[in-house]
């Protein structure tokens, strides 16, 4: 199946997402849903996704798994899905909603999935709706990747995501590939998604830029970043509350700009080294609660 880069992006993000929120989930719940759902046809997603599932077989026993697939305009979806479903355990039921996105309450409700960990993942460049994003808020226990035409943030928090990133990745050609979100409760899953979008950035050659920066910059994923912008926006924000904890600046990296938390790491270490940063122990490893104050 023919595909577009964007497209080839979003399916390698899904799945190194989804690689890392499965095996969690089953971890700390005897159930879990999946929900899949694109304004058009798949790309070869919902594929992508259930294989990641079949990877899984030894942690799914014993457990019970929903994937919800809703797709619109993929008549040969089930025929392209038999051979991935015929390889899944018989704990993993596979739900395919020809239709809509709007779908989604509906069916996640008729799927069982309030109280339970929840992943959707949403390609929705024109259709993303407060009705949608609640639904994959699950209450307090979803995670939702998104692709949008614009920015969700503000949506996101209202939906009920105290933890919101946004990033636009930008093509090969330089073409804008619209806006990347997530949602969650966990800063854990923050770093993974973050990190998972750089390794995604990187393989197919892309850059990603903050969407909320009027000039546009962008930064190169592949390699080591410069690390001058987020030094500058760490400081900004240190100026802004006061001391703070590094795992608030490393939260505040995640949620506020394009870097990964391992990048907060270096760029402090080099603001303490320059001395514009003051640490609140004298020595060691960077701990989490340790509170660093500007010295200017």
């Amino acid at each position: 199946m023919p595909t577009d880069p964007t497209t080839d992006f979003l399916r390698e993000l899904l799945v190194r997402q989804l690689t890392t929120w499965l095996p969690a989930a089953l971890q700390r719940s005897r159930r879990a849903t999946v929900a899949l759902v694109w304004a058009g046809a798949d790309g070869g997603g919902a594929q992508a996704a259930l294989r990641v599932v079949a990877a899984h077989a030894d942690q799914v026993r014993g457990r019970r798994v929903t994937v919800l697939v809703l797709a619109d305009g993929t008549p040969e979806l089930p025929t392209r899905l038999g051979p991935v479903e015929a390889e899944l355990p018989a704990e993993v039921t596979v739900h395919l909603l020809p239709g809509a996105p709007q779908q989604l309450p509906v069916a996640l409700k008729a799927a069982g999935a309030a109280g339970s960990p929840l992943f959707s993942f949403l390609d929705l460049p024109d259709a993303v709706t407060p009705q949608l994003l609640t639904a994959a808020a699950n209450g307090r226990t979803g995670e939702v990747l998104l692709h949008a035409g614009s920015r969700t943030r503000d949506a996101l928090v209202a939906a009920g995501f105290p933890l919101v990133a946004e990033v636009a990745p930008v093509l090969p050609d330089g073409e804008a590939a619209g806006v990347v979100a997530f949602g969650s409760r966990s800063d854990r899953s923050l770093e993974a998604v973050r990190d998972a979008l750089w390794a995604a950035g990187a393989d197919l050659g892309m850059r990603l830029r903050d969407p909320s920066d009027p000039a546009g910059a962008t930064v190169d994923v592949a390699g080591e970043p410069g690390l001058a912008p987020l030094t500058r926006e760490l400081l900004a924000e240190l100026g802004r509350g006061g001391p703070r904890e590094v795992t608030e600046l490393r939260r505040h990296t995640l949620t506020a700009t394009v870097y990964r938390a391992s990048d907060a790491n270096r760029a402090l270490e080099d603001l303490l080294r320059s001395g514009d940063l003051q640490r609140s122990r004298e020595s060691g490893r960077l701990a989490g609660d340790e509170k660093l104050t500007p010295t200017r």
